[in-house]
C-alpha cells in the first residue's frame, strides 16, 4: 500500500479540493485554539497555558501538506479529542466561549469528513473476497 503521493499519477481536481479542505480545516482549528485561549475567551485574563492544546495539531500539518495517507488516517482519529472538548465546552460554557466551542465542533467535523473522503478516494474501491 502506497502511503505517499505518487509523482506518476496526478491528483484529480476532487482530491485536490478535499486536500485543501483538510489542510484549511486543520489550520483553522489551530488558529481557533490559539485565539480562543490567548485573546478571545481565555480561562484566565491575559491568556492561558491551555493554548498549548494546539501543539498536537501542528504535528500532522507537514504530513497533510505532503499528502501522506497515513497522516490523513490518524488525523481523523486525533480530531475527535478536539471535537469532545468542543462539545463539553459548548454545553457548559456561556457567551463567547460557547460560540467558539461550537465553531470548534464544526471545524472538527469538516476536518474529519475531509480526511475520511481523502482516504476513501486514495484507496479506491475494494474488491470483496469470496
Amino acid at each position: 500500500m502506497d502511503t505517499t503521493a505518487s509523482a506518476a499519477t496526478p491528483a484529480s481536481p476532487e482530491l485536490r479540493r478535499i486536500r485543501a479542505l483538510a489542510v484549511g480545516g486543520l489550520v483553522a482549528l489551530i488558529a481557533l485554539g490559539l485565539a480562543w485561549e490567548l485573546w478571545l475567551a481565555p480561562l484566565r485574563p491575559g491568556g492561558s497555558l491551555w493554548a498549548l492544546k494546539v501543539l498536537p495539531l501542528c504535528v500532522p500539518l507537514a504530513g497533510l501538506l505532503r499528502h501522506r495517507l497515513y497522516t490523513y488516517r490518524w488525523v481523523s482519529l486525533l480530531v475527535w479529542l478536539y471535537f469532545t472538548e468542543g462539545v463539553v465546552r459548548g454545553w457548559s460554557d456561556r457567551g463567547t466561549s460557547q460560540v467558539l466551542a461550537l465553531l470548534e465542533v464544526v471545524l472538527c467535523l469538516l476536518l474529519f469528513t475531509a480526511c475520511a473522503m481523502h482516504v476513501r478516494l486514495r484507496l479506491g474501491p475494494r474488491k470483496k473476497r469470496p
